[in-house]
């Protein structure tokens, strides 16, 4: 598709959102990726635009703006992808002619041959109706967006049976929920992992506590000693690489690796938002991870600190063959048809914003 060079420069409210972002006063992956969605769909709205191609072009430059500033925010350049692939949805849609009931059905000639039509993939013509379309379908994301937490929760008492021991690590809104909804029809019990330094955990088990669910908090160091009782490992993620591999919170690999040696099942819970066509090498662990203050770790004011370096990140980088099943808002997947999932959400061409 032939690139269209739109403002070289991010819009007013692109360059405010990553203000808040930095500062912290908008955080979290839900409201990150219905502020982004906000965002984009009064873009679509308000900026002037004739064509699919130069609507691509506009939040492609856009969305490289918020991708460069926050690269460590991976829903947003997610959502980025999908508004973009809806736009091409929505203009190959409204390409379609319309056949009788006996024409609709394609033959598998047709099949295999649609690939080569020539106006497939060629944005540059007008399509009337197209911006009204695209408003309502953002729309329907942003109310999709709304029932995913309920949506993942409302699986609950397919996964946790009865009396079961249930482990996480540090604190996750998702998996708040998920246990929660479980409790309501059948008593289970929770061992809280704090996820030191900054033991997040701590407030899932309050939390879980004045919901009346039998909760444990224990060290990360005791994780492989309690490991064998346990039942089940239930997580949440700050996002799924496309080869089913997680980037969740620092000790979640050990968690992890310890629940292979038990046989011990982890269940994750990613929103589809949450799923990234983006692969990790080796070489990329500096621009994967987040170094936090290591006050925690080795106070400034030790005298061991003059001499030694300390490293706090912030993600673990969890393989997919560590990971038994993923719950999405959508059901449930194993991690390898992670793949299959991430090309239903997101055009290929999209992949590098």
């Amino acid at each position: 598709m032939k690139e269209i060079v739109q403002k070289t420069y991010p819009h007013d409210s692109i360059s405010a959102f990553i203000q808040e972002v930095r500062l912290r006063k908008t955080s979290g992956s839900h409201k990150l990726t219905s502020k982004t969605l906000a965002l984009v769909t009064d873009l679509i709205g308000k900026e002037p635009w004739n064509t699919a191609e130069e609507l691509l072009a506009l939040i492609r430059a856009q969305g490289s703006f918020l991708a460069e500033a926050l690269p460590h925010d991976i829903v947003i350049a997610n959502t980025i992808r999908r508004i973009m692939k809806i736009v091409r949805e929505e203009y190959d849609s409204s390409r379609v002619v319309h056949f009788d009931d006996t024409q609709s059905i394609l033959s598998l000639h047709k099949l295999v041959t649609q690939g080569a039509d020539p106006e497939r993939g060629n944005y540059s013509k007008p399509m009337p109706g197209l911006k009204n379309a695209l408003i309502d379908h953002l729309s329907e994301i942003g109310t999709e967006l709304e029932t995913t937490a309920e949506s993942i929760s409302a699986q609950a008492a397919e996964h946790i049976h009865s009396a079961e021991l249930i482990m996480t690590i540090g604190y996750s809104r998702a998996v708040e929920k998920f246990l929660k909804k479980a409790a309501e029809s059948r008593p289970i019990e929770v061992v809280v992992v704090e996820c030191a330094p900054d033991c997040q955990g701590q407030q899932l088990a309050a939390n879980l506590g004045r919901a009346k669910i039998q909760t444990t908090l224990i060290s990360d160091a005791a994780i492989f000693a309690i490991m064998s009782r346990i039942n089940k490992i239930i997580i949440g993620t700050h996002s799924v690489l496309a080869n089913g591999g997680l980037q969740a919170l620092c000790g979640t690999y050990s968690l992890a690796l310890s629940a292979k040696h038990f046989s011990v099942p982890v269940i994750v819970l990613a929103p589809t938002y949450k799923l990234t066509p983006v692969h990790l090498c080796s070489y990329e662990q500096g621009d994967f991870n987040i170094l936090n203050n290591t006050e925690a770790v080795l106070p400034f004011k030790c005298p061991a600190a003059r001499f030694t370096k300390a490293y706090n990140p912030l993600f673990d980088y969890v393989p997919p063959e560590l990971v038994t099943l993923f719950i999405t808002n959508n059901g449930t997947n194993a991690p390898s048809y992670i793949y299959r999932l991430i090309s239903e959400l997101y055009h290929p061409e999209d992949n590098q914003l």
